[in-house]
């Protein structure tokens, strides 16, 4: 298999001043490019892994060849978190941004009182994340944080249901080292339909 950049499915320009069409130009093209690159490269003498899906590395790493497993971490990680963050982020002339509605909300007022407290929690572990990393709600609505371009089914938890970008590359052209109004701005630009549509296939699942 060879992996591909999805499409964003929206203009660069649609997240308007939350986040800016110079960082999702770079951050799609450039970045994202970059480990897709980088993980067809590894994969490229290993026939085997041919079939493969990018779930399928991830969750089974210790299957991966030695010499590409790194390789395989990080630019297949890089991959998989980028491709489903495109999908968690919404034009706001799509409706982007808000509240949750449905289960979704229900199962986030149960478990933490209230939109509110919610988006508190999942802040400020976006925010105390060191270094590069990531911020996911997962389908328990527990929140979680990996380092790097890590995944949290590389460690036998399910898939996320969203994800939060907090390396600097993901907000440095726009908010310098201010990651707190980068993760202020997120909750405008958040797809909960999507989110919601999510957490139904993997309660489900």
């Amino acid at each position: 298999m060879t992996f591909t950049v999805p499409d964003l499915g929206y203009a660069y320009d649609a997240l308007g001043e939350n986040i800016s069409a110079d960082i999702m130009q770079l951050h799609h093209d450039k970045h994202h490019q970059t480990y897709v690159d980088k993980l067809n490269a590894a994969i490229a003498t290993y026939p085997e892994l041919a079939d493969k899906t990018i779930e399928e590395l991830l969750g089974n790493l210790g299957a991966v060849p030695e010499a590409i497993r790194g390789a395989v971490r990080n630019h297949g990680g890089g991959h998989y978190n980028h491709s489903l963050f495109w999908k968690v982020l919404s034009p706001i002339s799509s409706g982007g941004g808000g509240e949750p509605s449905g289960a979704l909300l229900d199962g986030i007022v149960a478990k933490y009182g209230s939109y509110q407290a919610f988006t508190d929690e999942f802040s400020a572990k976006a925010l105390a994340v060191f270094g590069s990393g990531w911020a996911w709600l997962q389908p328990d609505l527990s929140i979680v944080t990996t380092a790097n371009q890590d995944v949290p089914f590389m460690n036998g938890q399910p898939e996320p249901v969203i994800g939060l970008d907090v390396w600097e590359h993901a907000y440095y052209l726009d908010y310098k080292n201010k990651r707190d109004d980068y993760v202020k701005a997120f909750w405008n630009v958040v797809d909960w339909n999507f989110a919601a549509q999510r957490y139904a296939q993997l309660t489900q699942s």
